[in-house]
Protein backbone atom coordinates (compact mmCIF):
# COMPACT_ATOMS: atom_id res chain seq x y z
CA UNK A 1 0.00 0.00 0.00
CA UNK A 2 1.41 3.38 -1.00
CA UNK A 3 1.74 6.21 1.46
CA UNK A 4 0.05 9.39 0.43
CA UNK A 5 2.13 12.52 0.64
CA UNK A 6 0.75 15.35 2.67
CA UNK A 7 0.61 18.66 0.89
CA UNK A 8 1.20 21.76 2.96
CA UNK A 9 -1.21 24.66 2.96
CA UNK A 10 -4.77 25.08 1.81
CA UNK A 11 -6.02 24.30 -1.66
CA UNK A 12 -6.16 27.32 -3.93
CA UNK A 13 -9.31 29.32 -3.31
CA UNK A 14 -10.05 27.68 0.04
CA UNK A 15 -10.96 29.94 2.93
CA UNK A 16 -10.15 29.54 6.60
CA UNK A 17 -13.74 30.18 7.61
CA UNK A 18 -17.27 29.47 6.53
CA UNK A 19 -18.83 32.53 4.94
CA UNK A 20 -22.43 32.08 6.17
CA UNK A 21 -21.64 32.08 9.91
CA UNK A 22 -19.20 34.95 9.40
CA UNK A 23 -21.90 37.03 7.68
CA UNK A 24 -24.47 36.11 10.32
CA UNK A 25 -22.11 37.15 13.13
CA UNK A 26 -21.29 40.39 11.34
CA UNK A 27 -25.01 41.16 11.00
CA UNK A 28 -25.46 40.53 14.73
CA UNK A 29 -22.62 42.89 15.63
CA UNK A 30 -23.84 45.59 13.23
CA UNK A 31 -27.42 45.35 14.54
CA UNK A 32 -26.26 45.63 18.17
CA UNK A 33 -24.01 48.56 17.29
CA UNK A 34 -26.77 50.39 15.42
CA UNK A 35 -29.25 49.72 18.22
CA UNK A 36 -26.87 51.39 20.67
CA UNK A 37 -26.08 54.24 18.29
CA UNK A 38 -22.35 53.53 18.28
CA UNK A 39 -20.21 54.34 15.26
CA UNK A 40 -18.09 51.53 13.85
CA UNK A 41 -14.88 53.41 14.59
CA UNK A 42 -15.96 54.00 18.18
CA UNK A 43 -16.81 50.32 18.66
CA UNK A 44 -13.42 49.34 17.27
CA UNK A 45 -11.70 51.69 19.73
CA UNK A 46 -13.77 50.37 22.64
CA UNK A 47 -12.93 46.79 21.65
CA UNK A 48 -9.27 47.70 21.08
CA UNK A 49 -9.17 46.32 17.54
CA UNK A 50 -8.43 47.97 14.19
CA UNK A 51 -11.34 49.79 12.57
CA UNK A 52 -10.69 48.07 9.26
CA UNK A 53 -10.83 44.67 10.97
CA UNK A 54 -14.16 45.62 12.57
CA UNK A 55 -15.50 46.52 9.14
CA UNK A 56 -14.39 43.18 7.73
CA UNK A 57 -16.03 41.37 10.65
CA UNK A 58 -19.31 43.24 10.11
CA UNK A 59 -19.25 42.49 6.38
CA UNK A 60 -18.55 38.82 7.08
CA UNK A 61 -15.15 38.90 5.41
CA UNK A 62 -13.33 37.77 8.57
CA UNK A 63 -14.32 35.23 11.20
CA UNK A 64 -13.19 36.63 14.55
CA UNK A 65 -11.43 34.53 17.16
CA UNK A 66 -12.99 33.89 20.54
CA UNK A 67 -10.81 36.61 22.06
CA UNK A 68 -12.09 39.16 19.53
CA UNK A 69 -15.71 38.06 20.07
CA UNK A 70 -15.27 38.61 23.81
CA UNK A 71 -13.74 42.06 23.22
CA UNK A 72 -16.62 43.04 20.93
CA UNK A 73 -19.26 41.80 23.36
CA UNK A 74 -17.61 43.70 26.22
CA UNK A 75 -17.50 46.88 24.12
CA UNK A 76 -21.19 46.42 23.25
CA UNK A 77 -21.97 45.76 26.94
CA UNK A 78 -23.66 42.48 26.14
CA UNK A 79 -22.69 38.86 26.57
CA UNK A 80 -20.99 36.80 23.91
CA UNK A 81 -23.95 34.44 24.31
CA UNK A 82 -26.30 37.25 23.20
CA UNK A 83 -24.21 37.76 20.06
CA UNK A 84 -24.20 34.01 19.39
CA UNK A 85 -27.99 33.83 19.84
CA UNK A 86 -28.41 36.67 17.34
CA UNK A 87 -25.97 34.91 15.00
CA UNK A 88 -27.99 31.69 15.19
CA UNK A 89 -31.20 33.62 14.42
CA UNK A 90 -29.50 35.25 11.43
CA UNK A 91 -28.33 31.84 10.18
CA UNK A 92 -31.85 30.45 10.57
CA UNK A 93 -33.28 33.40 8.65
CA UNK A 94 -30.69 32.89 5.87
CA UNK A 95 -31.58 29.21 5.58
CA UNK A 96 -35.29 30.05 5.38
CA UNK A 97 -34.60 32.47 2.55
CA UNK A 98 -32.68 29.85 0.60
CA UNK A 99 -35.33 27.16 1.26
CA UNK A 100 -38.47 29.22 0.62
CA UNK A 101 -38.74 30.45 -2.97
CA UNK A 102 -39.91 34.05 -3.37
CA UNK A 103 -43.64 34.40 -3.96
Amino acid sequence: MQKRTIQRGRPTGATTYEAEPARAFGQAVRAARHYQGIAQETLAQLANIERSHMGKIERGEHMPTLAIILKISKALKCSAADLMTATEKNLEAQSQISIDPPV
